[in-house]
């Protein structure tokens, strides 16, 4: 018999019931030091009490009025992403995923305004992640995502993961855009280099072409900027964000420039829930915290710390680990003994991480996760190392 939660998860067996800061209360007591934030999703850790008293003050006063009518709440925050962003326009959505379908949208309406109806194509990398819509599986093209569940979307073509010869070859007359995401999540914490962002920027603006970036999972604060490719000194033209926007409210939106979003006009998009006065009363909370200088500035003090504590732990437990990589607090550990029995060690040792591809485990904490909590999270990292050695 199926069960009522329709089995699509392979859940851990455990069943958490009170979250504090970076650490999870398991229904039996125990408690596990979080390293994955709900997979980059819990900026500010659990039950923040900025984000808490954000969210009650609201909830006493107004929770739903859907898009008819004006959100003062969202205005206040499409207000705040234009004043810290590249964006001139801001729609919300619930997802990462409604933020990939608005995008592909948005770059195909732009050239079908531009009386340029055969620019549809759109470039992605292997490796990459945009949600699970029908667009984000056929957008990402690998067989594990799309397997079963054809005719796909068509319009996306598919390129290896930094390749520039590929690349150049591959833009026509047909390219509408080219999407990335900055620092690959799922694919195995795969930071694209500071000068390949500058040079696909390069690249779209000599072809005349969209540059869409994917920043569901590598944005608001998580590399020690607001926005990931910040570093590299370069603006989008559409940018996709959601996971850490709400604090662990489900909020996403789409960023874009004037020119870019021109073609989205009264009536061709809309959602009933995204940019609800609570998604959007918590996630004006978390911006202002997220974007001050001083906190993102913490972000990269307290990386650098964790990416320090991980190389000795690699040193440590060489038969486990090979190597770290990532950016910010979006770090990833490449692993030697398998990811899947890594992860399953942490919670046998009251660690979340969280599997990656590549034989990768994220780790992915809260941006304002303690050095206390950081030094408790190698030496529980370690035992979980220890757990496989003896297995090898």
């Amino acid at each position: 018999m199926i069960p009522s939660v329709l089995p699509t998860y392979s859940r851990a067996p455990m069943s958490f019931v009170k979250g504090e800061g970076s650490w999870l209360i398991e229904a039996d007591g125990r408690r596990f030091l979080d390293l994955g934030a709900g997979i980059a999703v819990n900026a500010l850790g659990h039950a923040n009490p900025v984000l808490v008293a954000a969210l009650t003050e609201q909830a006493g006063a107004l929770w739903h009025v859907s898009n008819l009518y004006q959100i003062p709440q969202q205005q206040k925050l499409a207000d705040l992403l234009v004043e810290h962003t590249f964006a001139d326009t801001v729609f919300f959505t619930n997802s990462g995923t409604e933020s990939c379908e608005l995008a592909v949208k948005m770059a195909r309406k732009y050239w079908y305004d531009k009386d340029a109806p055969e620019r549809v194509e759109i470039i992605t990398f292997e490796g990459s992640f945009h949600g699970r819509s029908s667009a984000g599986i056929a957008a990402a093209g690998s067989e594990k995502m799309t397997k079963g569940f054809g005719p796909l979307l068509g319009g996306f073509k598919h390129l290896p993961w930094n390749d520039h010869d590929a690349l150049t070859a591959a833009i026509t007359d047909q390219t509408a855009a080219i999407m990335i995401e900055p620092v690959q999540g799922e694919g195995g914490i795969r930071p694209l280099p500071d000068q390949c962002l500058k040079g696909l920027r390069d690249l779209c603006d000599e072809h005349g072409i969209l540059l869409i970036l994917d920043e569901v999972q590598c944005g608001v604060g998580r590399t020690g900027k607001l926005f990931a490719h910040e570093w590299a000194g370069i603006e989008p033209d559409i940018m996709m964000v959601a996971k850490g926007i709400g604090g662990g409210f489900p909020l996403g939106a789409v960023l874009a420039t004037e020119n870019a979003a021109s073609g989205m006009t009264a009536g061709t998009h809309g959602s009933t829930y995204g940019g609800n006065p609570l998604g959007c009363a918590v996630g004006c909370a978390v911006l202002e915290t997220v974007a001050n200088p001083e906190f993102l500035a913490d972000v990269s003090r307290r990386a650098g710390g964790l990416r320090q504590s991980l190389e000795g732990l690699i040193a440590q437990h060489p038969d486990v680990f090979e190597s770290v990589r990532g950016a910010g607090l979006m770090l990833g550990l490449k692993c030697k003994a398998t990811n899947i029995d890594i992860v399953n060690a942490g919670y046998d040792n009251e660690v979340i991480t969280v599997p990656a591809a590549d034989n990768v485990i994220r780790l992915l904490p809260a941006l304002n996760i303690t050095e206390d909590d950081i030094a408790e999270a190698i030496k529980r990292l370690s035992a979980a190392a220890s757990q496989i050695e003896k297995t090898l």
